[in-house]
């Protein structure tokens, strides 16, 4: 039995996933319907909800992405005291027939997720999300970067609009979950020139990059629950300790992973000569499988079919990626003991739990 299906007092996690998106997807439709209709196509189209022509498509956006953020926003209101079926407190403040403000919270986070999945499919010149064709490939690059930053604007706006007493504390939440989160996307591309990016640097990149967004979810809806101080610091740094320890297992998609689960193809990172974790540690082992990589990651023609599989064989064997593995494991654990600090309800504490095993084992 696995650490999901131990979560006997939850919900199964997909089926905590799948109530989360039919939760947040109309006020997310309804959002991104205000946005004007230059970039309100490739928004629906990047979302999965239409074609490159604007017409529905079958799947209606269904497959598009876990909504594992707006998720965690929804648990964390839970997990201080808000109810089952809203994520908000029994006793609330908003009028009769008012969505709960917790909803446009989570709205908020997903759409500046995808802001940043816009603008990194640009940066990483991605051509495949989801088995879809990315935006920018249909789009245009500076298109798909018009609608990413609409989506930044509109996030902004929904939480604002929200009228709930800590909308400005959660608009200053967000946006500094999103500097931190440019910053970890700037030290990654900068990665990519340097022969030199060391563990510590690399860490501190990924704790920026995903850890920071994550951790606004857990802090932001246990702030829109009305939590005190301490348990939305121990949500928020929950949140940001799965951020890293997801970070660590999408590092070993991007080597590792099946195409036919992550919509993209094997040994993209490794393609593109990225600096990630597994990559770092295989590179700084000193060992000869880790100088043989070095040399085949040095500045050159593209990597073959046959050296990009003998790249992710070198990683392995230099150590590479046995240790990314620990680190998702330790911060997972990490990220449980935050949890634990927060006094959750039982039941939302069993499906955060479950929902951050998932996360760190996607390649299950």
């Amino acid at each position: 039995m696995t650490a999901v299906d131990r979560a006997v007092t939850g919900r199964p996690v997909r089926e905590v996933l799948a109530a989360c998106r039919a939760e947040i997807t109309p006020a997310l439709r309804t959002a991104v319907d205000t946005l004007p209709g230059s970039v309100r196509r490739i928004a629906g189209y990047h979302f999965g909800w239409w074609d490159e022509h604007g017409e529905p498509t079958a799947a209606d956006g269904s497959g598009a992405g876990k909504a594992l953020r707006p998720a965690v926003v929804l648990l964390a209101a839970e997990a201080v005291g808000g109810t089952p079926a809203t994520g908000m407190p029994a006793v609330g403040t908003l009028a009769a027939g008012t969505p709960p403000a917790v909803v446009p919270a989570a709205v908020a986070v997903e759409l500046v997720h995808n802001f940043s999945l816009l603008h990194d499919d640009v940066m990483d010149s991605d051509r495949v999300r989801h088995h879809r064709a990315t935006a920018w490939s249909v789009f245009g690059t500076s298109a798909a970067i018009l609608a990413g930053d609409a989506l930044l604007a509109l996030a902004l706006d929904v939480l604002a609009a929200t009228g709930h007493p800590a909308a400005a504390k959660g608009v200053h939440m967000l946006a500094a979950a999103v500097h931190d989160l440019v910053e970890g996307q700037c030290a990654d591309l900068a990665f990519e020139q340097r022969q030199d990016v060391s563990l510590a640097e690399c860490e501190t990149m990924a704790a920026h990059k995903t850890g920071a967004l994550l951790g606004c979810c857990g802090g932001i809806g246990a702030l829109f629950a009305g939590a005190r101080p301490e348990r939305i610091d121990r949500l928020r740094a929950f949140g940001c300790h799965l951020g890293t320890a997801f970070q660590d297992a999408d590092d070993l998609l991007g080597i590792w992973g099946d195409p036919a689960v992550t919509g993209k193809p094997i040994h993209s990172d490794l393609r593109s000569r990225k600096k990630t974790l597994p990559v770092v540690a295989a590179l700084t082992s000193g060992n000869p499988a880790g100088r043989e990589l070095a040399a085949l990651y040095r500045t050159g023609p593209p990597l073959s079919d046959a050296e990009l599989a003998r790249a992710a064989e070198l990683v392995e064997r230099a150590g590479g990626r046995s240790f990314c593995r620990d680190q998702a494991d330790t911060h997972l654990g990490q990220a449980l003991r935050e949890l634990a600090g927060a006094e959750p309800a039982e039941r939302a504490a069993a499906e955060l739990r479950a929902l951050a095993h998932l996360a760190t084992r996607r390649d299950h």
